[in-house]
């Protein structure tokens, strides 16, 4: 029997990543976006995001790859992933137009036997609304990670799936596809799966809100709190019990904006003139994403001050900052600094001598929130660090475990 065709609609970060992977399960797919310069880059190999193995991935299995911004070409599919992202304002409340307009396109020139499948993040209620047959219309929770997706996408360890009745078995094609990767498949109401990845979210809230608020303490105390991870938003629409969400959001942007509270006290407060080295434009390493960068973030509020910035992916240009100066390496990036701030942890900074940076800077200020460096060393090299989760080190201070 000869393997269905899988489509996948939108190529972002979730849609490539997710595209690449059927293809290396062996499945032809075709890869289509509205947009004709978007499919252009795509077929001469430029890719529009940045995961460890997803070039490599997708050329190993260029014949199982069609590229495509006729929405028409869809209709050999047997199975087609909405995968567009869903813009998000400041509050956090969702823009749906776009996935409307992607599902209004593409349902256009589907077979009607063909099952559709919203893959991006909606509000529950919405895969039911949809104008299509129920028994073709699903919603399947994706949980990729950023830096890390290609191999997530590859080998998940369960397939959440929205249906509009659970207990009816899955149409053979979107059955076999899903079989394919050899994890558990879990039916429920469409409402329920849709819920289920606002609950995932919410879990993540929790763990994080536990985590900063021990790493504050610890800060205070002259404990160790190892990583701190950003915070997740969750919404809060239906008037459900909401109090550990508040109290979560507020920590997480009393967190968000330690680097900023830090750089005023230690520099900024009185120097107009300072000079401000960022190392990471992205929102973490190993993507090109910066949506909720908090490297981004702070950037905003250090509009008055020159910048020097360094991604190894992002342009200078993201940063939108009218005194941003971009630089080729690091340790160009850090010359002439009054201060560092390593704002993403890409590997590449781990090389990073202290000692090198002691040589080009011309401050002694390096914040390093997701303790890139060695803090001993940096203190050692005449530096004063400030990571999240452990006390100050200052230059000259007798030398405690960092």
């Amino acid at each position: 029997m000869t393997a269905p065709v899988i489509g996948f609609a939108g190529m972002t970060h979730l849609g490539v990543n997710s595209a690449a992977a059927a293809a290396a399960r062996g499945y032809s797919t075709v890869w289509f976006d509205p947009d004709r310069a978007m499919v252009g880059r795509l077929e001469s190999g430029e890719f529009p995001v940045v995961e460890p193995g997803l070039v490599e991935l997708a050329n190993t299995n260029r014949e199982r790859i069609s590229f495509t911004s006729d929405a028409t070409a869809l209709g050999r599919c047997a199975v087609v992933y909405i995968a567009c992202d869903v813009p998000t304002d400041e509050q956090g409340d969702s823009d749906l137009s776009s996935v409307r307009r992607l599902i209004d396109t593409v349902s256009a020139g589907l077979a009607r036997d063909a099952v559709l499948v919203v893959l991006c993040q909606v509000p529950p209620g919405f895969t039911r609304a949809l104008d299509w047959p129920v028994a073709q219309r699903y919603y399947q929770v994706e949980t990729l990670v950023f830096g890390s997706a290609v191999e997530r996408a590859l080998h998940p360890e369960r397939f959440i799936v929205g249906c509009a009745d659970p207990g009816v078995p899955l149409p053979g094609p979107y059955r076999g596809f899903l079989e394919a990767f050899g994890c558990p498949v879990l039916p429920m109401r469409y409402e329920s799966a849709e819920l289920a990845k606002i609950a995932i979210n919410c879990c993540l809230v929790a763990s994080v809100t536990v985590a900063n608020t021990l790493a504050g303490l610890s800060e205070r105390i002259g404990a160790d709190w190892n990583e701190i991870v950003p915070a997740l938003r969750l919404a809060e629409e239906t008037g459900s019990h909401v109090e550990l969400v508040r109290a979560s959001l507020a920590d997480s942007r009393q967190r968000r904006d330690w680097p900023l509270r830090t750089l005023h006290q230690e520099l900024l407060a009185g120097h107009p003139d300072a000079v401000v080295a960022v190392l990471g434009l992205s929102y973490k390493e190993n993507t090109h994403s910066t949506k909720n960068s908090p490297s981004l973030a702070l950037i905003r509020h250090l509009g008055p001050w020159p910048l020097r910035v360094h991604d190894p992916v992002v342009p200078a240009r993201a940063a939108g900052h009218p005194r941003a100066t971009g630089c080729a390496t690091a340790l160009e990036a850090a010359t002439g600094a009054d201060a560092l701030a390593i704002m993403t942890p890409w590997p590449a900074y781990r090389e990073v001598s202290p000692s090198d940076l002691r040589r080009v800077m011309r401050g002694r200020v390096i914040l390093d929130p997701y303790r890139v460096l060695d803090g001993a060393a940096a203190r050692a090299a005449g530096f004063d660090y400030f990571a999240l989760g452990v006390p100050v080190l200052r230059a000259g201070e007798k030398a405690t475990r960092a």
